[in-house]
């Protein structure tokens, strides 16, 4: 009766062999609730979850639990990472019923699909003020059978203020300005912890939306704080246990305020980021520091999560052995059997010791300065660093002999478009050809095997199969991907692939009034069309589209993009405000919309010397609002960019024209000229 078997989702095959007689979403179930008269029980999580672990092993693996689930219930699992917008709904019914949220989430629902009852992890017996599991099934089953007015009543209340769309957080597009983008950062700022980076307390997320902003906000006033906050927090994680320092990226976030105890699974969207934000901050600040962490961030990904085709694997488990965080702790006595003499510098710089620091062991973290350790041991910081390198590679070895966590390997088109957009930028940046092929393949991959032939996206592939409409998020983050790789490669099949996706998006995705939804108008119907506007752990659809159509109006003049890019931003003004920690990736686009975009369109051939420079100067800094094009067609200026068209060298040499709104300065030829255009078109911008 579990019909999980033939699932692709790593999540639901962990689930296939429960005596739960699961059914995945989909008619089946709502069919068999109606025709028993059921509720149904809605079970959603994801497969890196701890707590959905916990609940797996207590209640549904027991087999009198699951008796009783599969007597009253019909039983429902759903992946959250495929189906976002079952979980968005159902999430927001949670969080209005218990004033909280979080996975495992589990939900009641009448045979119509409206929710009447929730919550998130109950415990098999009662304890710590939750009610036994078992317990809670016979009451709202009880509920449901005898109750059934007051169940109804509920559950048409609680859909009908779901659907509301009526956000009243929104304004006038000409309260899209400066000063409100200074009173959101002025927001995000009051709640920075001043110590130990991050904002508010335990437990504390990245949110590389919103240092992605800080970062922008230093560039657009050069004030110094919001870089300070930046480089404080970037810091702070990257010392401390959130990042693997011994195999390279990001665990989820921290349960503690001072980065050291991660919730110990990694996820492809938060390293697609984090190595994006550390890459922007070398850039500004000129600290290799943060260029060695993106870097380190990327290897990670390319080498342990990375498709045999090209394609971005979704995320590894919190454990392994049944218990979270074995595979990355250690003790003193096995540092010291792997690395003999050495082991006493690595415990002082990995802050090792015999009383451990997480549940007896250690989670390596560089607690002191690198400098203060190589001054202990009389060496030179480079001396330290190649010889902390040389350890890490002994204990990565020793490492890999352990019981690995398990892999998430679906590939999601919404991830794979973040991680997509961070290495190919970090490539042409970098100057890493390897980065560079990789990002190639990996958009081949997406393209071949999650866009169908009428140019539309599935969300999730594994295992040669791909299924489940696109949401908005997966074309938008494609859509940046794409951008980023065509800029870096200046191969314009990715440029024109990036369009048809906005354009799709515009059709498909677009609400009455301005704005989009989640789902397309030719999706799956539920209960109500999802509609969420702020971040999560990613960045929201809506606002991640804005961005790109605000690019795609510089580069292509068509006032249509920026148009709907600016109507859906117009519907958070107050929220941007009032709320600025949940919507960095608007905040964003806001910036990009106030100060302006800069083109660049440079001719000539990539690899000849004198273009190679004039595209280097533009790669020399963090340019976030500017797009720039590459013609190798010297004579006839033809291109299938608009902003390219006409565009032809100057007597025989590799030009850069820098423009706005297609309104350019004299076109240039050598890098001085470029720079001065591009520094007095920032000052320009500035004044105005």
């Amino acid at each position: 009766m579990n019909r999980l078997v033939h699932e692709t989702s790593p999540y639901l095959l962990q689930h296939r062999d429960n005596p739960v007689h699961w059914y995945p979403w989909g008619e089946e179930a709502f069919a068999r609730a109606r025709d028993e008269d059921k509720p149904l029980l809605l079970s959603v999580g994801y497969s890196a979850c701890h707590w959905c672990h916990v609940m797996a092993h207590e209640s549904f693996e027991h087999e009198a639990t699951a008796a009783l689930m599969n007597e009253l219930f019909v039983n429902v699992k759903v992946d959250r990472e495929e189906r976002p917008d079952v979980d968005d709904i159902y999430m927001q019914a949670v969080q209005a019923l218990s004033g909280h949220g979080g996975w495992p989430m589990t939900v009641f629902l009448l045979p119509d699909g409206r929710p009447f009852y929730g919550g998130t992890y109950y415990p098999r017996e009662a304890r710590m003020g939750m009610p036994a599991f078992r317990d809670l099934l016979r009451g709202v089953e009880d509920a449901y059978r005898n109750r059934r007015d007051e169940v109804d009543k509920a559950a048409g209340s609680l859909t009908g203020a779901l659907g509301r769309l009526a956000l009243n957080i929104g304004g006038p597009a000409e309260k899209l300005n400066e000063e409100l983008l200074d009173a959101a950062a002025a927001g995000v700022l009051r709640n920075l912890d001043a110590r130990h980076g991050g904002f508010g307390g335990a437990p504390k997320f990245p949110q590389p939306m919103i240092l992605e902003f800080l970062l922008r906000a230093h560039l657009r006033t050069g004030e110094r704080r919001p870089l300070q906050a930046t480089t404080l927090t970037l810091t702070k994680m990257a010392r401390g246990g959130m990042y693997d320092q011994i195999g390279g990226g990001f665990h989820r976030y921290s349960v503690d305020a001072v980065w050291l105890v991660p919730h110990f699974e990694k996820m492809l969207y938060d390293n697609a980021q984090l190595a994006r934000c550390y890459l922007h901050a070398w850039q500004v600040t000129g600290d290799t520091f943060y260029r060695d962490i993106a870097t380190e961030t990327c290897d990670y990904i390319l080498r342990e999560m990375t498709h045999p085709g090209g394609g971005f694997f979704s995320a590894t488990d919190a454990d392994s052995e049944g218990e979270e965080g074995r595979f990355f702790v250690w003790d003193m006595a096995e540092l010291q059997e792997v690395l003999g003499e050495e082991a006493a510098l690595a415990c002082e710089y990995w802050g090792v010791n015999a009383g451990g620091n997480f549940e007896g062991s250690n989670i390596p973290n560089v607690a002191t300065d690198p400098a203060e350790v190589a001054a202990t041991y009389g060496i030179s910081e480079a001396q330290l660093a190649g010889r902390i390198g040389t350890m890490r590679a002994k204990l990565y070895a020793a490492r890999e002999e352990r019981v690995h966590p398990g892999l998430d390997d679906k590939v999601l088109s919404a991830w794979n478009g973040m991680m997509l957009a961070s290495l190919a930028e970090a490539a042409r940046v970098l100057q890493r050809p390897d980065w560079r092929d990789a990002a190639i393949r990996n958009a081949e991959f997406l393209l071949a095997h999650l866009r169908r032939d009428d140019g539309r996206l599935l969300r999730t592939h594994k295992d040669g199969a791909s299924h489940v409409n696109g949401f908005l998020e997966d074309y938008a983050n494609l859509c940046d991907g794409l951008l980023e790789l065509y800029q870096t490669t200046w191969d314009e099949r990715w440029f024109r692939a990036a369009r048809e996706l906005a354009d799709q998006a515009l059709k498909h995705f677009a609400a009455d009034g301005g704005g989009f939804f989640d789902t397309s108008d030719d999706h799956e119907t539920l209960i109500v069309r999802p509609r969420n506007l702020q971040d999560n752990a990613t960045p929201s659809g809506s606002a991640m589209l804005a961005r790109q159509l605000l690019r795609l109006a510089a580069w292509t003049g068509e006032s249509r993009y920026q148009e709907a890019a600016i109507a859906a931003l117009r519907l958070l003004v107050e929220a941007l405000r009032a709320y600025p920690q949940a919507f960095g990736e608007a905040l964003n686009a806001v910036d990009m919309l106030v100060s302006g975009l800069q083109e660049v369109a440079f001719v000539g051939a990539p690899d000849e010397e004198g273009c190679a420079a004039l595209v280097g100067e533009l790669r020399s800094q963090w340019r976030p609002n500017t797009v720039a094009a590459l013609s190798g067609q010297a004579e006839s200026g033809e291109s299938a960019i608009p902003l390219l068209r006409g565009r032809v060298m100057i007597d025989g040499r590799a030009t850069a024209y820098v423009c706005r709104h297609f309104a350019c300065q004299l076109p240039v030829t050598d890098v001085e000229a470029l720079r001065q255009e591009l520094q007095g078109d920032a000052a320009a911008t500035a004044e105005a």
